[in-house]
């Protein structure tokens, strides 16, 4: 992919150049990487405040766990977690790059637009909800479209497919298409092949070994790679639980950069931004 804009309400961001980290803030009282630490107001300003010290570009926020085993929440639940926090975080503390709103249902996306969000993260590539993509379009919002399989309580527990990377170019082509229909230029789009999501451990080390394949055969869009703490890097790692996830979670993430990656997704963004930035300088070299 060369480099682009992605034009957002009030951010332009550039993509294909420097790779851009975005960290996540998980609202929820059952995050799997946190155990919801971020469950309080205070603490999520503290964490956004620390992530754009630490040189975040994007903060995901999210109302609804999909971890393994999770259940999902009410719309009026995750609309209430999310208003509890947006208003003030984005007013109030010193990041002033743009927010995105991790979820599926097209009610809640409306309420974080209101609020000033910029990006819907749809981790059901408008499966569960395609009005969704009618919200997105309507507030020119970007929108980033997750390959999964299953219903949100089936998703982490489908029989493996034989060919994991016609699969997600499969599904991609469905949401991409489905997105354009309802109004979403295709410039505003993002994608993101589901590291941990309807994947074997050995799919998900294929996914990012071969996202080359897939970069190159959706070269209109910029990839979005999400690998922080999962369970193949802790599987990887001979059991290793969340929070010792931290260096193989660097060591995917690099890798998925040189193979293609324009954005990664995780908790840890001051590791991460070092760690993209060597890997930026090496890919430079001609």
């Amino acid at each position: 992919m060369g480099e682009r804009l992605w034009k957002l309400p009030r951010h332009t961001l550039a993509l294909g150049g420097r790779t851009l980290v975005m960290g996540v803030i998980n609202l929820t009282p059952d995050s799997f990487s946190e155990g919801g630490r971020w469950f309080t107001r205070k603490r999520a300003w503290d964490r956004a405040e620390r992530m754009s010290e630490d040189g975040v570009d994007i903060i995901d926020i999210g109302g609804e766990s999909t971890r393994p085993g999770a259940s999902p929440v009410s719309e009026e639940e995750e609309i209430r977690r999310v208003q509890k926090y947006l208003d003030v975080m984005i007013k109030l503390i010193h990041y002033r790059g743009p927010y995105s709103i991790d979820t599926t249902k097209a009610s809640v996306a409306r309420v974080a637009l209101d609020a000033g969000v910029q990006i819907v993260n749809d981790i059901s590539g408008l499966r569960f909800d395609p009005a969704l993509a009618d919200v997105a379009a309507r507030y020119d919002a970007g929108l980033i479209l997750m390959h999964s399989r299953g219903t949100f309580e089936t998703m982490h527990k489908q029989e493996p497919v034989a060919d994991i990377i016609s699969e997600v170019a499969r599904d991609w082509r469905r949401a991409v298409a489905e997105a354009e229909r309802r109004g979403v230029r295709r410039e505003k789009i993002v994608l993101d092949p589901g590291i941990g999501f309807s994947k074997t451990q050995k799919q998900n080390v294929e996914l990012i070994a071969k996202l080359d394949v897939l970069a190159r055969d959706f070269a209109d869009f910029p990839l979005l790679v999400g690998t922080s703490r999962k369970s193949f890097v802790g599987h990887l790692l001979g059991g290793a639980p969340v929070n010792k996830r931290v260096h193989g979670t660097m060591a995917s993430v690099a890798a998925a950069v040189l193979r293609g990656a324009a954005i990664v997704r995780v908790h840890d963004v001051r590791a991460a931004v070092e760690t993209v930035k060597i890997i930026d300088a090496i890919k430079a070299v001609k």
